[in-house]
């Protein structure tokens, strides 16, 4: 009697294991299936199968890894050319290299240098929040030996505007004395 209960349990466990993992796999993959955008479904979601939902997460996954390929060797190229342009190659850096852009009422910096980097990005974000204007967003990027450092800002004061060759000078100031 003993052995057919033991049994019975075992059986109840396994179904009770599946049932379970049967319907954290739906959640999932509802998950998966609800991050994607609409667009890149054939027909609304609800009309499809799960299977055809599945299927078309999997192909939205591959599209925006090819996509992101893409776009780091379109990165690569822009460096490259930007290097080949200025003169500042992998090889004998000529870093770092700063441009200043006025954007509105905000101002983008990009600084480029190498591993190596001869500042400190503290004092770079000091400076531009000194200067009046309000880091919005710091967004730093490497591609080989080169790092890109964005710094957005915008005015705090939108009638006074940003001093964009001034944060230049003061920036470059201090990359000059850290060389």
């Amino acid at each position: 009697m003993k052995r057919n209960e033991t049994s019975s349990q075992n059986k109840l466990l396994r179904k009770t294991i599946e049932k379970n993992r049967r319907i954290r796999m739906k959640a999932l993959s509802f998950k998966l299936v609800s991050v994607i955008p609409d667009r890149h479904f054939s027909q609304p979601k609800e009309l499809l199968s799960h299977i055809d939902q599945i299927d078309a997460a999997s192909a939205y996954i591959k599209n925006m890894r090819e996509r992101i390929e893409v776009l780091n060797r379109r990165k690569a190229q822009v460096i490259s050319s930007y290097a080949a342009r200025t003169g500042h190659d992998g090889a004998g850096h000529k870093y770092p290299i700063l441009t200043v852009k006025e954007l509105g009422l905000g101002v983008e910096v990009m600084l480029i240098s190498g591993l190596n980097k001869n500042f400190m990005l503290s004092q770079v974000i000091s400076v531009i929040e000194q200067e009046a204007a309000q880091v919005l967003s710091v967004n730093i990027s490497r591609v080989g030996e080169t790092i890109i450092h964005t710094i957005h800002a915008q005015a705090k004061i939108s009638r006074v505007g940003v001093d964009t060759s001034r944060i230049s000078d003061r920036i470059q100031e201090i990359i000059s004395s850290n060389l």
